[in-house]
């Protein structure tokens, strides 16, 4: 998972760090408005409040001019809004309320007559009701009753006004329209009997029921006849296979056999081809008798064709055997005439009905369109006819209502003078008033906060100056009567924890940067160490006596060495004295072993010595240099308890001889200021800064626990700041 943080995340740990860093004057400020919205709220007259009721029905111009009726979409819109709250609002409106206020009279305290804006009424409608209520507080309960009486009064009268002279301006309106509405009427009705008319319409409903059994009984015959073709098609087609010839030729041939010309000639050629046949046995071809046969045979024939052809003028294809059928053919020949003459009816029908079953499809078709424009011409008539009707009805309602006195409202319950003065609005103004106090002590504990310039946070200072955190110091307190364990350092401050008290968190702390300064130094062996700060009195003093003491106890031999000759402070912490020390070892170094006093077997102190006039001279000599380079052979640790880094270049010059720099740091004491003074001080020295460290921490203000410390096998937390030395 992605840990990184970014610029615009809410970090809302450090809000409520600030919130606890500035409690005394975020609690103060909402102590002092509650104490003020209280003092407000009892200072306050009580009131006395009155309370009437009217009923209000809605206006009655709709109903007077029918125009709801006529555009009702409209009408609904209009609808959706509550009637009532535009009531409410005619109840307060300035002319009401200042014609209350002549006929009560009411004035202010220099005896002027009230404005009405100055008269604070209250109007709210009852939920689901048409009722609304008029409610006014004063320090006179007769006079709240007497106003809210007074204002309902003057409503309905008002009310009263407004109604006759909207039912004026209906019937008006009405008048105007009335006209209209007859015109329309007309033409809608013309409309309507031009469309029948035009389209042979008398009972649209009863004509598409008939179209639809007529179309049902055009199908049925249809389907009946196309049968019936078939069958006699067939029968037809039999027959002709029967007669062997066409149809009209049959028919021809047999009626040409029945004429007595015909049958004469015929007979008489059927003979002689008889006695020709009969020579034709005897005689060979060519023989005089069949040559005489022939000829005669042919002369009959030519007489045949003759009388057919003036028979039937244009038929000369009818041969004379075509004209010798016998009675069973000639009746084949009727039967098939017949069936050809039912063949062509049947075929004549079923084209007929074809033709009227479309006929009566394109009729059914059009009867929707037709169904649908008649019915909104005749919803046109009849919204035409009901609007002249009603408004002829609105009319007649408008002249009575023109005559009336009486208003859509009415009194339902007139206010009484109460006897009661109201709830008191004490724990509203004072919740109120706290409420708003701490809105003002949070906005005010963030502007002190954007305000103050210092490092708040143990956190914050890691940040700044980018460096290692190589311990933190719980703030404590001590016991200047306390007794240290050791009888032998009687005289040492109590702020030397390490030294003075019982195993405690603080030891456990200065342990753990003990451990931390220890891993800093794995790589290269780390002696000499400046302990410094930013500015004066963020405690770097004893937490170099501390960290020397912690060292000591581990075994190792530590000098502790006060360098800070323009404010020493390291012979107060430990009781001793200081008339010999630093300064006058770097004058004449034979003094050393004089100068430097034990305290411990393993820990020593090497006091500041005799203020000089010029200590930056002492720090920078060679003397100063090899005093360096001897004790840090004589001893496992060096520590140099050193001046402030902001003001003086005392620290820089101690960072060039020592190892290593520790810089203290202690929330809320250095100011982002010193802190960028002393971080350039440093880079410009080129010191090996080991870390900082955190001291007098409040841990409940840090946005994190850094540190848990144990003793005894228990976790004891770093929030315990009371430190016993009994």
């Amino acid at each position: 998972m992605d840990q990184r943080h970014y610029p615009e995340e809410i970090d809302l740990q450090k809000y409520w760090l600030v919130l606890r860093r500035r409690w005394l004057i975020i609690s103060g400020m909402a102590v002092s408005t509650a104490a003020l919205a209280g003092a407000s709220a009892y200072s306050e007259k009580p009131q006395y409040k009155a309370q009437g009721q009217l009923l209000v029905q809605s206006s009655r111009t709709g109903f007077l001019t029918g125009v709801g009726e006529r555009i009702g979409s409209l009408e609904s819109l209009k609808r959706e809004g509550n009637p009532l709250d535009t009531q409410a609002v005619v109840v307060q409106s300035l002319p009401l309320i200042q014609e209350v206020i002549q006929k009560l009279n009411l004035r202010d305290a220099q005896g002027q007559l009230l404005d009405a804006e100055d008269l604070k009424l209250k109007v709210e409608t009852v939920v689901g009701t048409d009722v609304l209520k008029v409610s006014y507080a004063s320090g006179d309960p007769k006079q709240a009753s007497a106003v809210v009486n007074e204002l309902m009064k003057a409503y309905i009268a008002s009310n009263v006004v407004t109604n006759r002279a909207e039912a004026k301006s209906a019937g008006e309106f009405i008048e105007q329209q009335l006209p209209r509405a007859q015109a329309d009427l007309e033409i809608a009705a013309e409309v309507l009997q031009s469309f029948q008319n035009d389209n042979r319409i008398f009972a649209l409903e009863k004509e598409s029921l008939a179209t639809v059994d007529t179309l049902k009984t055009l199908a049925d015959q249809i389907n009946q006849s196309r049968s019936q073709l078939a069958e006699v098609s067939a029968q037809q087609n039999l027959l002709d296979q029967r007669v062997d010839m066409p149809v009209e030729q049959a028919i021809d041939s047999a009626s040409l056999s029945q004429l007595p010309s015909v049958q004469s000639a015929l007979g008489d050629l059927q003979k002689i081809q008889t006695q020709l046949a009969t020579e034709r046995t005897r005689y060979r071809a060519g023989h005089p008798s069949v040559v005489a046969l022939e000829r005669q045979e042919a002369a009959l024939k030519s007489v045949l064709q003759e009388r057919i052809g003036n028979a039937v003028p244009g038929n000369d294809g009818v041969e004379a055997s075509d004209l010798q059928m016998s009675t069973l053919r000639q009746k084949f020949t009727a039967d098939a005439v017949q069936l050809q003459a039912q063949r062509l009816g049947l075929e004549q029908k079923v084209a007929t009905l074809t033709q009227l079953q479309a006929t009566y499809r394109d009729r059914a078709s059009t009867i929707p369109n037709l169904v649908k424009n008649q019915d909104a011409l005749e919803r046109r008539l009849n919204i035409a006819k009901k609007t002249y009707e009603t408004l002829r009805t609105r009319l007649q309602d408008i002249r009575v209502a023109e005559s009336q006195t009486v208003g859509n409202a009415r009194i339902i319950q007139e206010a009484r003078a109460p006897k009661k003065a109201g709830s008191s609005k004490k724990p509203v103004y004072i919740g109120g008033g706290l409420a708003v106090g701490l809105m003002l002590g949070v906005a005010a504990a963030f502007l002190l906060d954007l305000i103050d310039r210092s490092l708040k946070s143990v956190k914050e200072a890691q940040s700044f100056f980018g460096y290692s955190l190589l311990g933190l110091i719980p703030r404590f307190k001590t016991h200047e009567a306390a007794l240290p364990m050791d009888l032998s350092l009687t005289g040492i401050s109590p702020r030397v924890v390490t030294a003075t008290g019982p195993r405690s968190i603080i030891h456990e702390a200065y342990r753990m940067f003990q451990a931390n300064l220890k891993f800093t130094s794995l790589d290269k062996k780390t002696r000499t160490i400046l302990i410094t700060s930013s500015i004066s009195g963020e405690g770097k003093s004893e937490v170099a006596a501390n960290l020397a003491t912690t060292l000591a106890q581990s075994g190792k031999k530590v000098l502790l060495i006060d360098v800070n000759m323009r404010s020493p402070n390291q012979h107060h912490l430990w009781g001793m004295m200081n008339s010999m020390g630093l300064s006058n070892v770097i004058v004449d170094p034979d003094d050393l072993p004089q100068a430097i006093q034990e305290i411990t077997q393993n820990l020593s102190l090497l006091t500041s010595g005799v203020m000089p006039p010029d200590p930056l001279t002492l720090l920078e000599s060679e003397a100063m240099t090899h005093l360096m380079q001897k004790v840090s052979q004589q001893y496992d640790y060096v520590l140099l308890d050193g001046p402030s880094l902001v003001g003086m270049a005392d620290a820089g010059i101690l960072g060039k001889l020592a190892d290593g720099v520790i810089l203290v740091v202690r929330p809320g004491v250095v100011t982002s200021v010193g802190a960028t003074a002393a971080k350039e001080l440093l880079r410009r020295s080129n010191s090996n800064v080991l870390g900082i460290v955190a001291n007098g921490v409040n841990l409940k203000q840090e946005p994190d626990s850094y540190f848990y410390y144990t003793s005894n096998n228990n976790t004891v937390g770093a929030e315990a700041t009371t430190v016993s030395l009994v």
